[in-house]
């Protein structure tokens, strides 16, 4: 597990549906089973949210986050050397 993981861990001791909010998103059905679980006991939401970090590893790549990423935007491009547009 990436340290990320680590912390996500740490942070779903003391309040699992915020773990789940980091890793998943706050609209996602992860987060609002959690939620329902947290509120049902501490103990189910704290299981679930676990389970939610060890089957979504951190991605190394950067695809992850609250905030879908998305590659930069490409300078435009001319047809070819000399074209005038």
């Amino acid at each position: 597990m990436h340290a990320r993981d680590w912390f996500l861990v740490f942070i779903a001791i003391f309040v699992p549906p915020l773990a789940v909010w980091v890793k998943r998103g706050i609209c996602s059905k992860d987060f609002l089973i959690n939620l329902i679980l947290f509120l049902l006991g501490f103990f189910p939401g704290l299981i679930h949210a676990l389970y939610v970090i060890s089957c979504h590893p951190y991605e190394t790549d950067g695809n992850q986050g609250l905030i879908g990423s998305s590659p930069p935007p490409r300078p435009p491009q001319s047809e070819g050397y000399g074209s005038m547009v």
